[in-house]
């Protein structure tokens, strides 16, 4: 999970998911035959060439930054952060939840103070998000760029609360000393996953929903972060650097002024309780936002490890093998593509994008949402 100063410096921050209805099948007369409309590449006007797992990309958004969007468990609403200016006069990031249909229905579910990130529905249709409202209802001042290196605030205001899907019943869920932010939730709804500097790293920790117990389950030096849960619940993937040498001493001295520098990053896995710990990638760049595929077995991620226009480097959806086989690329569309997330049932695919039907440049990052083809 990311704020929006990464989405705009990568072409995005962010961005972050828009959504397509699933092919409809239509009843011929009284027959019991089922006819699927045959699909118009033509008419997929934000598809690009080469994007074969892609088909039928709605746009879900249409301004400002608008990312981390994150289906609900009934694939029936998506929540994101969004610092659209139609929907969002506070100036910094706020949670929103939309219908997966789309619509133009934005209702905020947090409080319009401070800034909030990393939202993540619950089974029983509540959100958790991280948010600094309760240390100052303005945004949080803007950080100093590190001496020129691109780097994320990490902000000690940072608390993860949980709140009804319509912004009602607000409650502090993980909360103390230190940043504790980017929380997502298991499928059984057991668990809950979260970065903290509780333990003077960026570390990650494990939030027991019956009991409120935590535990570590990172400990290595460098920053651990945007961890989901495979569909069993029973493994997690994340990103993680891992700095040696001087490269060390640099991570050390931005986290004592809150800072820290996303440009090396690689993606591991692990069982729940932090056993078993096994690193997928070993690419040069940024690869982050990684998220299961609904097999289990493969892993579909954000990464700039491939390509530069000119500009900067780009950054596409890859997808590849819980074992690090098999790197795939998915979307092609020469800007910044980001922060998939696949449908409960596996049919659908949300990301950010700045992508836009008439192909020009965009510094807008927007939600999207597609079919998913096999």
């Amino acid at each position: 999970m990311i704020n929006n100063t990464y989405m705009r410096t990568l072409s995005r921050f962010l961005g972050f998911a828009f959504l397509v209805f699933l092919p409809l099948a239509w009843l011929a007369g009284c027959s019991s035959e089922q006819a699927v409309p045959e699909y118009n590449a033509a008419a997929d006007s934000l598809r690009f060439e080469g994007e074969t797992h892609l088909r039928n990309i709605k746009q879900m958004t249409f301004g400002g930054n608008n990312a981390e969007a994150y289906w609900s468990f009934d694939d029936e609403k998506i929540v994101f952060q969004s610092d659209w200016s139609e929907i969002n006069d506070q100036g910094c990031d706020q949670i929103y939840v939309m219908d997966s249909a789309g619509g133009g229905d934005y209702t905020l579910v947090s409080t319009g103070m401070g800034r909030t990130t990393c939202s993540y529905f619950l089974p029983d249709g509540r959100v958790i998000f991280g948010s600094t409202h309760a240390t100052a209802k303005e945004c949080p001042a803007p950080v100093n760029m590190g001496q020129g290196r691109y780097v994320w605030p990490i902000y000690d205001s940072y608390d993860i609360y949980v709140v009804d899907a319509d912004g009602s019943n607000l409650e502090l869920l993980i909360g103390g000393d230190g940043y504790d932010a980017e929380a997502t939730v298991s499928p059984d709804g057991k668990w809950i996953i979260f970065t903290s500097t509780r333990s003077g790293d960026l570390e990650l920790w494990r939030y027991e929903m019956a009991t409120g117990d935590v535990l570590q389950l990172t400990s290595g030096l460098g920053y651990d972060g945007g961890a989901f849960f495979s569909p069993d619940s029973q493994r997690i993937v994340w990103r993680a650097s891992r700095p040696e040498g001087e490269a060390a001493e640099v991570y050390k001295s931005l986290l004592l002024e809150g800072l820290v520098e996303p440009s090396a990053l690689n993606l591991f896995t692990a069982d729940i309780d932090g056993s078993n710990v096994v690193q997928v990638t070993d690419l040069p760049g940024a690869n982050w936002a990684p998220f299961f595929h609904p097999s289990g077995e493969k892993i579909i991620f954000t990464t700039n490890h491939h390509e530069d226009n000119g500009r900067g480097r780009i950054f596409d959806l890859f997808m590849i093998n819980a074992d690090g086989t098999g790197l795939e690329q998915i979307t092609k569309s020469g800007t910044f593509d980001g922060f998939p997330m696949f449908s409960t049932d596996g049919k659908r695919i949300a990301f950010a994008s700045n992508r836009n039907v008439s192909r020009t440049d965009s510094r807008d990052t927007n939600v999207f949402v597609a079919d998913w083809v096999e």
